[in-house]
């Protein structure tokens, strides 16, 4: 198999490493200029941001196991259903 106009990425699939071929394509010239320099400082801060704060997140399990942290199942279902606007 011959792949043309690609870049290659090692893959670590359990303790082996595989080659596999990556398909790039040159940006797009669709978007104005002004949009990408507009929002390229909002998406390099949005791309800094850790997907979610997994020390906090253990935090708040360890507070909820040991009864620390009131938990409110009616009070959540009920923000829940507010914000999905009560739809089904």
């Amino acid at each position: 198999m011959k792949i043309t106009g690609a870049t290659v990425t090692n893959v670590s699939i359990g303790a082996q490493s595989v080659a596999v071929p990556v398909k790039t394509e040159a940006p797009s010239s669709a978007a104005p200029a002004l949009q990408s320099e507009v929002l390229q400082p909002a998406a390099k801060a949005l791309a800094a941001l850790p997907d979610f704060d997994a020390a906090r997140v253990a935090e708040l399990r360890d507070q909820l196991a040991k009864g620390e942290l009131p938990f409110d199942a009616g009070r959540l279902a009920g923000l829940i259903q507010r914000f999905h606007g009560g739809r089904g």
